[in-house]
């Protein structure tokens, strides 16, 4: 009888497993593989860190990639962007001659990192395109596809088991899954120089955008906040989301979770 039980646990658990992936896009084995890449963590206010690092990466390219093809609301001219793929890919190309070490700083890390990320997102998209969703595409965040010197990794290996091993929840408001419920892609490159203030300003725009409605009894949020919410002071999300609102939400404030729209957040 107890191994009936035990078979029974993990059969659902499986289950549960496949479904979210299926539905999310959110876990996959690939995603629990960062490849051995170093991953410095935050340790308190990112603010307060010193900037000292022998990296020197040129974001330049992809800052004028997005300028030229992201609106200030977010969306992509990826019609636009089709027409300068040899500047993104030679982009990409150098991120993956530069291998992060030890020796970046914490800010030189975050800011490769979440470069990579969403210019490697567009790259995706570029390659199916045009597509309505990129959850019309084959098994997007756990293709390896990513190179890094001699490692490839996929996109749920560079969130899930890099970024967010970092300790610095706000990279959930800098990463975009080129969709409309994503947090947007900004018009400019991360840089290690200035990420506190970007970080800041791409929660504090999120928060307080339509993915979320906000009163002090009550509130709607994105559902990163759910598949995320560990992230999040521990799952104190109105502790976390406090600090960036105009109004004080009560301790007690009901939650519940928007429907997320993964349409593409296309440029029309």
């Amino acid at each position: 009888m107890k191994n009936i039980i035990i078979l029974g646990t993990v059969t659902l658990f499986m289950s549960a497993f496949f479904i979210l992936n299926n539905q999310f896009g959110l876990i996959s084995m690939a995603g629990l593989n960062g490849k051995g890449l170093p991953t410095k963590q935050v340790n308190g206010n990112l603010a307060s860190l010193s900037f000292n690092s022998t990296a020197k990466i040129d974001h330049t390219e992809w800052n004028t990639l997005l300028q030229k093809h992201v609106a200030d609301n977010g969306n992509v001219d990826y019609k636009g962007f089709l027409q300068d793929k040899s500047k993104l890919d030679n982009y990409l190309n150098s991120l993956s001659k530069q291998v992060p070490t030890d020796g970046w700083s914490v800010q030189e890390q975050l800011a490769y990192y979440i470069n990579l990320y969403n210019a490697h997102t567009i790259a995706l998209i570029l390659r199916n395109y045009p597509t309505k969703s990129i959850k019309d595409i084959d098994k997007p965040w756990a293709t390896d596809f990513i190179k890094i010197g001699d490692k490839e990794l996929s996109l749920g290996a560079l969130e899930h088991s890099i970024l967010r091993k970092m300790n610095e929840p706000r990279i959930h408001f800098a990463i975009n899954c080129a969709s409309t419920s994503c947090p947007k892609l900004i018009n400019e490159a991360y840089n290690p120089e200035k990420l506190e203030a970007q970080l800041e300003k791409a929660t504090l725009g999120f928060i307080n955008s339509n993915n979320n409605t906000i009163n002090q009894e009550n509130l709607e949020l994105s559902r990163i906040f759910k598949w995320y919410k560990g992230d999040f002071k521990n799952g104190k999300l109105v502790e976390f989301i406090n600090p960036y609102t105009e109004l004080e939400i009560a301790a007690k404030a009901k939650i519940k979770y928007k429907e997320y729209d993964w349409s593409l957040n296309e440029k029309e």
